[in-house]
């Protein structure tokens, strides 16, 4: 996702060797990628991909791991069959790629999403995560849907909150010290802007050294110094759920 001042210099990062545990299966209009525990449970989480798709395996990644920690873990397709953004693309034509993929407008497919979860996979509690362009469509949610239980935004662009803006769930959100993508001085903005809004628990956490993407695009053997952060990212992502859910 973009920092509204520059295009993009969105890097898809170390793209995993991953085929996934779950399966893919049609949701009414979308495609989804679905991942269920051994036991049963009435846990259930949706994950919103970044900018490069549903099929990223990475982020599928990132949804068997919560299957493993025991949720049904659903990575729908939120661009609904149009192209993700490819690391060959010419960043200069972002602007006109992302206006027709607005993660503030993806209400419609969530509601298809929870409708399913609640009708084939016996979910009863359901919160959301987001990466990135992701991230900010947790943001959306966690302002405007009143059926989630709780959100991780993983750094997500802030563009949704104005001074009155007031979380309806309990949200965590995740950002590197080094994003280029998502300034500090927007993150100070939207703390302070929490702070005198909301009413609802809520987290911001800020990883030192790290850069964009660094969850779910960053090998935890790649560069040591990374891997204390990675993991703690994750595992913070997973108490939270935990915590509300």
């Amino acid at each position: 996702m973009a920092n509204e001042l520059r295009p993009c210099p969105c890097d898809i990062g170390d793209r995993f060797d991953y085929g996934g545990r779950g399966q893919e299966v049609q949701v009414e209009h979308i495609k989804a990628y679905v991942s269920k525990p051994s036991t049963s449970t009435d846990k259930a989480v949706i994950v919103i991909h970044d900018i490069f798709g549903w099929e990223l395996p990475n982020t599928r990644y990132i949804a068997d791991m919560l299957t493993a920690n025991g949720y049904v873990a659903i990575l729908p397709d939120f661009f609904v069959g149009q192209e993700p953004w490819k690391p060959s693309n010419d960043w200069a034509t972002f602007y006109d790629w992302v206006k027709s993929r607005d993660a503030g407008k993806i209400d419609k497919e969530v509601d298809v999403v929870m409708k399913y979860l609640k009708e084939h996979c016996g979910a009863k509690n359901i919160g959301v995560i987001g990466f990135c362009w992701g991230g900010a469509a947790v943001q959306h949610l966690m302002l405007k849907n009143t059926h989630l239980k709780t959100g991780v935004s993983l750094y997500g662009v802030i563009k949704f909150f104005d001074d009155k803006s007031s979380l309806l769930h309990p949200t965590f959100f995740i950002f590197a010290e080094k994003d280029e993508i998502v300034p500090l001085e927007q993150v100070t903005v939207l703390e302070q802007k929490l702070k005198q809004n909301t009413k609802v628990d809520y987290e911001v956490k800020i990883y030192p050294g790290q850069t964009h993407g660094f969850v779910h695009r960053k090998k935890e053997n790649i560069n040591p110094q990374d891997k204390p952060y990675i993991e703690e990212g994750r595992r913070d992502m997973i108490n939270w759920l935990n915590k509300y859910m």
